[in-house]
């Protein structure tokens, strides 16, 4: 062979080996729907263009969807015109109708042994909502639970404790009596008059929302909506409304609303998410308040038995190839890990999903520092674990929340409260019913 052949043949191999290089190195692109606007939305960008940088062989484009509802059925109306994205951000209360869609496949299958060991992490009350089956089925990402909020210098004026906030429905009502009668608020109380309150009373109680173990043992075919748990809950928020001490915004569903009236000090405490904390430091800051947070009030004698976890996890579509499954398990376990769990909880408020990220912002001074942070993290690891702690995995859980919220607003308005709980259970069972019928 010439000069010119051999350098032909050494220019060929070179292009070649270029062209191999160039194959290997093609990105496994993943698209990833999520439902946190606002802020939220630039947060979420940087830590997916974080994670692209760190992972050139992975590309994640994060797109946001709107709300949760949305989310979850634009997914399901993606995946019929074979569109679908690779992971989905599904509220809780979507867990049921995420797994009839037929459209995602458990987050630990196909784990080696070191990852499924490092599942352990994952704080029990948190992963224990999203196993299913003895399955985890998909990566609790940004997860809540409700606290108590309370605004120290109004507590001071009305002659309380401002370092002992109310911890059971018998204390709320008296605080709040004192608070009125004082004339240091208009208010002793608000929160968003929503569902979610409800469950979490419900599980503090030890109480279950549906039959079949809250629909874990098996499909939930009736709710206990009239149940003495229930009464409980709701003869005491109608005694506060009653009296002049619950403050409503006149909306359901009104978190903003909830927010408004405690910030402006016209009532002395909130119940709300524990994802406001961020916000309400801020508040109480900017409006000159001491801001103080306890844990959520059970009924008088009763043992707390703890907290369902609020918030949303990250569910994979299935149908994918073992490349793609691969990238899209390396990303959530990234997204969630001990360091970015840390980012998370200081970045938005919401808890880490890990017990070594609750070790790293405690070794920090974290609390110390921030101390309004201090009451949902006790409260979410001193959860027992438990059916009613675990929640209830129904398939219209939307369309049951609305209906136990209008149950709430008929109390308040003057409904008797055991006829009101009677008729919103048959409600509920027969919209279990229909959508049991419509999944067989």
């Amino acid at each position: 062979m010439g000069k010119w052949g051999r350098i032909a043949c050494v220019f060929l191999l070179g292009f070649a080996m270029a062209g191999n290089a160039l194959a290997a190195e093609k990105k496994v692109e993943l698209v990833f729907w999520h439902a946190l606007g606002g802020g939220n939305i630039a947060f979420i960008d940087r830590m997916v263009a974080d994670f692209n940088f760190t992972h050139p062989q992975i590309e994640v484009k994060a797109e946001y969807k709107g709300s949760y509802r949305d989310t979850l059925n634009a997914a399901i109306l993606a995946h019929r015109q074979k569109k679908s994205p690779h992971m989905v951000h599904i509220f809780e209360v979507g867990t049921q109708m995420a797994l009839d869609s037929g459209i995602f496949t458990p987050f630990a299958q196909g784990l080696d042994a070191s990852a499924l060991r490092d599942l352990e992490d994952y704080i029990q009350p948190v992963a224990n909502y999203y196993t299913i089956n003895g399955q985890f089925y998909s990566v609790p990402w940004n997860s809540s639970n409700p606290v108590l909020y309370y605004n120290k210098d109004i507590f001071r004026k009305a002659g309380l404790d401002p370092d002992n906030p109310p911890k059971t429905y018998g204390e709320v009502m008296k605080a709040a009596e004192q608070i009125v009668n004082s004339k240091a608020a208009v208010k002793g109380i608000t929160w968003p008059l929503h569902s979610w309150f409800v469950e979490q009373w419900l599980s503090m109680q030890g109480a279950l929302l549906a039959n079949n173990e809250n629909g874990r043992a098996g499909r939930a075919t009736e709710t206990f909506l009239n149940s003495p748990a229930m009464i409980r809950i709701a003869t005491w928020w109608k005694e506060l409304y009653d009296k002049g001490l619950y403050a409503y915004s006149g909306r359901p569903e009104d978190w903003d609303g909830a927010n408004k009236l405690f910030v402006s000090g016209q009532t002395a405490m909130l119940i709300t998410s524990t994802s406001d904390v961020a916000f309400h430091q801020a508040a109480a800051f900017e409006n000159g308040y001491a801001l103080g947070t306890g844990p959520l009030p059970v009924p008088d004698g009763m043992e707390r038995n703890g907290v369902v976890v609020g918030g949303a996890s990250i569910w994979m579509t299935g149908g994918r190839t073992s490349e793609e499954m691969e990238a899209t398990r390396t990303f959530l376990l990234w997204l969630t890990n001990t360091e970015n769990g840390v980012r998370w909880h200081k970045g938005t408020g919401y808890f880490p999903v890990r017990t070594s990220s609750c070790d790293v912002v405690k070794n920090q001074g974290w609390f110390e520092k921030n101390p309004a942070y201090t009451a949902a993290f006790e409260q979410l690891l001193s959860t027992r674990v438990n059916r009613a702690s675990q929640g209830a995995l129904l398939g219209p859980f939307p369309e049951i929340r609305t209906i136990v919220t209008d149950a709430i607003q008929q109390i308040i308005s003057g409904k008797n409260v055991e006829t009101a709980l009677r008729e919103a259970d048959k409600r509920a069972d027969k919209a279990l019913m229909d959508y049991n019928r419509s999944v067989r």
